[in-house]
């Protein structure tokens, strides 16, 4: 398993979101998890990101259990 948390040599930390929300999902029982895989860092032409432009925006994401 990959830790959620790494450290950067500056002394800051990178966290795994979705490995964070996988981990509390799974202590409520949710197994079946699909990771998107996509990063709003990177992928600048789907999505903004303060952390990389300095510019604000909105972004909205969807959750749901199928029964």
């Amino acid at each position: 398993m990959t830790p959620a948390f790494v450290p950067l040599e500056d002394g800051k930390w990178l966290a795994d979101l979705p490995a964070l929300a996988a981990g509390r999902l799974a202590t409520i029982g949710v197994d079946d998890v699909t990771r998107s895989g996509l990063c709003t860092v990177l992928d600048h032409r789907r999505f903004y990101s303060y952390r990389r432009d300095g510019v604000t925006g909105r972004m909205a994401a969807s959750i749901w259990i199928d029964h």
